[in-house]
């Protein structure tokens, strides 16, 4: 008997036994695995640190985004050549595999306004990256909202213009054999639930990164006055899901922020989001990106600890956000490659 992964797009709404799932497709027995990746410079900046903390928790690939080797510091995909190099020979002495890229592509720092060759530069850059690590998947955003002097959101977001970018940036991609997976963040496709349909229906073919905690701090535009519900955007996102990350948080009103917490105890939902994953058969990565190492270092905390003790306090938390996401999953009832 030969196991294999199944394909993904056998993977929403075709099978309905919750937990162990094992189909035959032409006769190969294929059975569904959640895979465990994170968002790895949230452990430690260096390559290094990275590799040690996944290692650790027994994982086999790193969701690559900022790295630093040899003191060059930079997003996987805009690193000098020589230091990508060196990366991919760290990454091979180590078997850790790249699960995703997450790019800076349209992210919450670049503005729809500015000039559509910065992002062609970048895909330029990534797609033969991508190619090297064996990597498919790429997330990306949909550019900035556009803000008022006074923080409000302005009337003009250019809707078409994102559109006609988010198409190309998708076709690019798709053209090369890799999979575009757009975040629910704060981004214009990321405002509310009727941007994610929006922004699907006008891309087709368009996949999504569906992060649990993005809607904790992120106010509702479809529902003025309110923030976003993590269930409604799972729901919304689900049926074009290729890759979860999972944050938690709790909105924080008086510092109008969040306030990051471990898997299942803030407001992300985790725990009923997870157990659907496992029900419907979810085979694709769960990626952490914790954010809670800022609770060691709040109210003056960073000023009582060294770099190194700051670094600790990072990587620690890192691994026990890792291992009680795993716990939890195992508890649901999710096989675990």
């Amino acid at each position: 008997m030969i196991w294999l992964p199944i394909d993904c797009e056998y993977r929403l709404g075709k099978l309905r036994n919750p937990t162990l799932r094992i189909v035959r497709l032409e006769g190969i027995t294929a059975l569904i695995m959640i895979k465990l990746t994170g968002i790895a410079d949230e452990a430690g900046a260096t390559l290094d640190g990275q590799i040690k903390a996944h290692q650790q928790l027994g994982w086999d690939s790193i969701e690559a985004r900022g790295v630093e080797i040899d003191g060059v510091k930079g997003n996987l995909h805009e690193i000098p050549e020589a230091t990508f190099e060196r990366a991919c020979e760290k990454l091979a002495a180590s078997n850790m595999k790249i699960s995703g890229f997450g790019s800076l592509i349209g992210n919450w720092a670049k503005k729809i306004t500015d000039d559509f060759s910065i992002t062609e530069a970048e895909i330029s850059r990534a797609i033969p990256r991508m190619q090297k690590l064996g990597t498919k998947l790429i997330r990306v955003m949909s550019y900035a909202i556009c803000k008022n002097a006074d923080g409000s959101d302005a009337a003009e977001q250019y809707p078409a213009e994102r559109i006609r970018r988010m198409n190309e940036i998708n076709r690019r991609f798709a053209d090369a054999g890799l999979t575009v997976g757009h975040e629910n963040c704060m981004n214009w496709g990321g405002l509310g639930v009727s941007y994610v349909k929006r922004l699907t229906e006008a891309v087709p073919g368009l996949k999504w990164v569906f992060d649990t905690g993005n809607p904790v701090f992120n106010a509702d535009r479809d529902h003025p006055g309110k923030m976003q519900d993590s269930w409604e955007m799972y729901q919304a996102i689900k049926p074009h899901m290729a890759h979860v990350h999972v944050k938690d948080a709790r909105w924080n009103p008086a510092k109008k922020d969040a306030d990051y917490t471990y898997p299942g105890e803030g407001d992300g939902q985790i725990e009923r989001i997870m157990s659907d994953l496992v029900k419907i058969g979810y085979d694709g990565y769960i990626s952490i990106e914790p954010h809670v190492a800022v609770v060691f270092h709040s109210a003056g905390a960073a000023d009582e600890l060294s770099p190194e003790q700051k670094a600790k306090e990072q990587y620690d938390s890192y691994v026990k956000y890792g291992s009680m996401l795993e716990a939890m999953l195992v508890r649901l009832g999710a096989k675990l490659t």
